[in-house]
């Protein structure tokens, strides 16, 4: 056997394992979409990905179908998602700077402290948490959600974008004093713009993890028209057995769309963002 006849039966295995690994991946995505044009009674009743009657119902049914709107709960998660990812660029990237560029004593235990919340389970904060912002009155507002990531609580997008920083030559900060620029003027018309690949990857973290999140939102907001996309899914199900399966099905059909959308959009800039962040340090 040749070595071109050897290489071309190793990529056509290669292709053949990653399709089959890609069906198996989206085969629930599929089923559920197909789910969701399916008269709730044939959901279960048949497992293959073609629907024998197709309609709509389910979309009309579960946008209506609760006690707010599903367009509120989908404006919700969106208003709180863009707000986390505003700190999150913001708030990091200026800690990050602070970290990469400055010099000031106990930087390396400062440091060393922010890396190590990153192995502390978020239950073990959650009391003390839900005390200082019970007596703030935050409890049943979107500032427990929000407001914390102004403040660089997300060591992992520090740390993501001082690995990014230290990539950046010195000389650019240099040239930048010499021209008489401050530490705040050298931060946002130097580093900032250089740190785009970066922050497009927490950009798009930020938006995912905080639109999927359902733990802390279920703890702080407790009114339904604060409800965000995961809770409001929630309805759907009853623990009477009453659920409304067909739609849930389609309500979380419609609730991939902002997520998609966000993916499709900058799908290269995170390919980019990761790579170049994970070569740089």
């Amino acid at each position: 056997m040749t070595d071109s006849v050897r290489r071309w039966g190793v990529k056509v295995s290669l292709y053949v394992v990653l399709t089959a690994t890609a069906i198996v991946a989206l085969y629930p995505l599929v089923w559920m979409v197909s789910a969701s044009l399916r008269p709730e009674s044939e959901i279960f009743a048949d497992p293959g990905l073609v629907p024998g009657k197709l309609t709509l119902d389910n979309y009309v049914r579960g946008w209506t179908g609760t006690e707010i709107s599903f367009g509120t709960y989908l404006l919700n998660s969106i208003v709180v998602s863009v707000l986390v990812v505003i700190g999150n660029t913001l708030s990091c990237s200026l800690a990050a700077y602070a970290f990469a560029r400055l010099r000031f004593r106990f930087r390396g235990v400062a440091f060393a402290m922010m890396l190590a919340t990153l192995m502390l389970p978020p239950h073990v904060t959650l009391i003390p948490q839900y005390i200082v912002f019970n007596r703030l009155g935050w409890v049943n507002t979107f500032l427990p959600v929000a407001a914390p990531h102004f403040f660089a609580v997300s060591a992992f997008f520090v740390f993501l974008m001082v690995q990014f920083i230290r990539g950046i030559p010195a000389e650019l900060d240099e040239a930048a004093r010499i021209d008489g620029a401050n530490h705040l003027r050298l931060f946002w018309s130097v580093i900032f713009p250089l740190l785009r690949p970066a922050l497009v990857t927490t950009v798009i973290f930020s938006f995912i993890w905080t639109y999927n999140d359902f733990f802390t939102q279920l703890i702080y907001l407790n009114d339904a028209g604060l409800f965000t996309v995961p809770l409001g899914l929630r309805s759907f199900l009853d623990a009477t057995g009453e659920s409304a399966w067909g739609a849930m099905l389609a309500m979380s059909t419609l609730a991939l769309l902002p997520m998609l959308v966000v993916f499709v959009v900058f799908q290269r800039m995170i390919v980019q963002g990761i790579a170049t962040t994970g070569l740089r340090g």
